[in-house]
């Protein structure tokens, strides 16, 4: 069947470009990092795996990134989480397996204590909850570095890791070794914060931010299969 087409809902005034594959349940949902969109090589990747297996998968950009309208500095973690939720709840049925990179993570955090109830599973890669906290000494420093200032305190008002995160479906956070952006300490500490019982931290030797060589992708479609139901 190969790539699927771009197509846009509107969000708040603003459209947001996606790629619907049609197929059986769970849903792949998967959610980029800041500034990357969905053409990157996870998201290819965990797409043919959606289509050898027959599974359906959403892939969407934030408004300003990738295949989106607008400007990356007008957007906010607030804005994209509630442009994710609007295409979850819009294009997607049935149970849902979350899939998110770096920020992504972070906001598939949120969507799985939003629909908790369509949540199967949830897979983050090097996830980054609450990095406008500990990235950055303050606003100012998240501005010299590349970051809004609306952004930054957007993501601090959706903070995480300061109490239990009542997740009760499985996780599975996927982080490289060296990992110079999102040290792994922040992949513990999400660990032990999810509240459910089943959670597990595969960290990958001499792996980076990325986690987009051969080996690191396979070890995502490995982690992803393994979360799906068996076959009845």
């Amino acid at each position: 069947m190969g790539q699927c087409e771009i197509a846009y809902i509107e969000v708040g005034g603003r459209s947001i470009a996606y790629r619907l594959r049609r197929g059986k349940s769970p849903t792949i949902v998967f959610l980029p990092g800041y500034a990357s969109d969905m053409e990157g090589a996870k998201a290819l990747a965990l797409d043919g795996f959606a289509e050898r297996r027959g599974l359906a998968m959403l892939r969407i950009d934030y408004s300003g990134t990738g295949s989106s309208p607008g400007s990356l500095a007008d957007g906010t973690l607030a804005l994209w989480l509630e442009e994710a939720l609007a295409a979850f709840d819009r294009l997607t049925e049935g149970s849902i397996l979350l899939v998110g990179s770096s920020m992504g993570g972070w906001i598939a955090l949120h969507l799985a204590l939003l629909r908790s109830e369509r949540t199967q599973a949830l897979v983050g890669i090097a996830a980054a909850p609450d990095f406008t906290d500990w990235g950055f000494k303050d606003g100012d420093d998240a501005e010299r570095q590349g970051l809004s200032p609306g952004f930054w305190k957007s993501g601090q008002q959706l903070r995480l890791l300061g109490g239990e995160i009542a997740i009760d479906c499985p996780v599975r956070l996927i982080h490289g070794e060296c990992d110079a952006d999102v040290p792994s300490e922040i992949a513990i500490k999400t660990m032990g914060r999810v509240r459910s019982a089943d959670v597990q931290l595969n960290l990958i030797k001499g792996g980076g931010h990325r986690l987009s060589e051969p080996r690191e992708i396979d070890a995502i479609l490995r982690t992803v299969d393994s979360l799906l139901e068996p076959a009845p």
